[in-house]
C-alpha cells in the first residue's frame, strides 16, 4: 500500500508540473545576443509547441519600433517573418504569443547588425606615423 501511496504522490507532482508548463521560445534566428555581420534576410522564432504569435516588432536601439509581417494566422511552432534591410545598430525583437492553454507569454530577443569588423575605422589616409 505505501508503494501505491509513493507512486500516487509521484505522478500527482509530476502531472502538476506538467499542467503548468506553458510554452517557450526555443530558439530565435538571429540568436539572442548574437552579432550578425550582415542584415538578416528573416526573422524566426521556434516555440516548443504550436503558438499563435500576436503581436511581434522590431526596434533599432533609438528608435521607433515597427511591426513585422505577415504574422501566421495559424497556431505554429516556427513563426518566420521577412526582414526589412537593417542599418548596423542594436535591435530587439519584440514578440507576443497565446499558447494553446490560451497562456499569453511575451519576450525579447536581442542583437546587433555590424560586428567589430563591419565597424572597425579605416586607417586614415595620408597620416603619417613618426
Amino acid at each position: 500500500m505505501r508503494i501505491s501511496n509513493l507512486l500516487i504522490g509521484a505522478f500527482l507532482i509530476a502531472y502538476a508540473a506538467g499542467a503548468s508548463a506553458h510554452t517557450h521560445l526555443k530558439e530565435a534566428v538571429p540568436a539572442n545576443g548574437s552579432t550578425l555581420t550582415a542584415s538578416p534576410e528573416h526573422i524566426m522564432l521556434t516555440f516548443s509547441e504550436p503558438t499563435r504569435v500576436t503581436a511581434l516588432t522590431l526596434q533599432k536601439e533609438g528608435e521607433a519600433a515597427q511591426k513585422l509581417a505577415p504574422l501566421p494566422t495559424e497556431a505554429s511552432a516556427h513563426v518566420m517573418v521577412p526582414a526589412p534591410k537593417l542599418a548596423p545598430g542594436k535591435y530587439t525583437v519584440s514578440w507576443r504569443a497565446v499558447g494553446t492553454d490560451n497562456h499569453v507569454m511575451s519576450g525579447t530577443v536581442q542583437f546587433t547588425v555590424g560586428g567589430p569588423a563591419a565597424s572597425a575605422s579605416p586607417p586614415h589616409a595620408g597620416h603619417d606615423h613618426h
